[in-house]
């Protein structure tokens, strides 16, 4: 090789687990900033973008950070001054790569909106030599407004880089058998944990437009094989799926999860247990959604017990499922 040709590393693989993303403070600024990014996704919001900005600047960046930002104190790991997500992602890539990282696989993570950003990490594999790169989108079921815009980003970070890597996505894994034992293991768990029966678990899931299912997204369709599956294996209690987290006016996908809580007690179930598969890792939608404002309207309404089963997080055994699923690409 030419002595002044520059020096060009290459010949490993980089696997980069990417999460939706967090806030890198509580501050009105800084959820401002991260409510405009993924707000400003054009998959996440289906509308005319000229009319949806004038929404989103006027009205909704105005007035929706300091709600956001009231939920996000209530579950803010304050000794470490960070959010509960970037926490438990950062320490997903450091088991993986210490069970499967060397000299020639490098396992890092990303947040699809916020920080770390993906072109940053994919620029830090790169410049470490990865020209073989794994995407795993940290959505067991996939929809185009979560696993798509992974994707869509990482294609346009390539789009700026001369020399490129090959690149492989890992697609959904919503009725992966690791996948499944790992989330009857936390039932079980949580379940021993307590000193009460369930009547019931409400499998939540974060929800969409229905529109968005109308024009053929298959989200729905995954969230119910996941319940399902559980069912079968674990028949012991009834297991029922919910959507949660529906933003604005329209329609989103049913039952809602926030309705459910309020009217189940009336039903006769008096004693609950919520489960989060399609989260990765706790954050504001299990922590404060579900398990404080959740937890108070399912007992306002004359429930008895209730319960948040954790996310999967980085136990063992998920951990394991992504060297399941990152092993076959390497």
């Amino acid at each position: 090789m030419d002595k002044n040709h520059p020096d060009v590393k290459f010949g490993k693989s980089g696997v980069l687990l990417v999460n939706l993303g967090t806030p890198d403070s509580t501050s009105w600024w800084d959820i401002r900033k991260y409510l405009r990014e993924f707000l400003s996704d054009r998959r996440v919001i289906e509308v005319n973008p000229i009319i949806w900005q004038l929404i989103l600047n006027l009205f909704i960046l105005t007035f929706r950070p300091s709600k956001t930002a009231h939920a996000y104190k209530k579950i803010w790991r304050k000794e470490s001054n960070e959010s509960p997500l970037l926490f438990f992602t950062r320490s997903q890539a450091y088991k993986l790569n210490k069970k499967i990282g060397n000299e020639k696989v490098i396992v890092d993570f990303a947040m699809r909106y916020g920080n770390p950003s993906i072109v940053s990490r994919l620029n830090i594999l790169k410049d470490k030599g990865c020209d073989n790169i794994i995407i795993l989108p940290l959505y067991p079921q996939y929809a185009a407004a979560t696993t798509a815009t992974v994707c869509d980003e990482v294609y346009r970070s390539l789009m700026k880089m001369r020399w490129q890597p090959s690149l492989q996505i890992i697609p959904h894994y919503e009725s992966n058998a690791m996948y499944i034992d790992a989330l009857i293991n936390s039932i079980k768990k949580k379940i021993d944990e307590i000193d009460w029966k369930p009547d019931l678990i409400l499998s939540s899931y974060h929800g969409i437009p229905k529109s968005y299912f109308d024009k053929g997204d298959p989200y729905h369709c995954y969230c119910h094989k996941t319940t399902r599956l559980l069912s079968e294996k674990f028949n012991d209690i009834e297991i029922q799926t919910s959507f949660q987290s529906r933003f604005g006016p329209q329609e989103w996908l049913t039952p809602y999860t926030d309705k459910t809580l309020e009217t189940l007690p009336s039903k006769g179930v008096k004693n609950l247990l919520v489960i989060c598969p399609g989260f990765s890792s706790d954050c504001v939608e299990t922590l404060e959604e579900i398990n404080i404002q959740g937890r108070e309207s399912f007992i306002s309404n004359g429930g008895k017990n209730f319960d948040l089963i954790p996310c999967l997080n980085d136990n063992l055994d998920h951990i394991e499922l992504f060297n399941g699923l990152v092993k076959k690409y390497l």
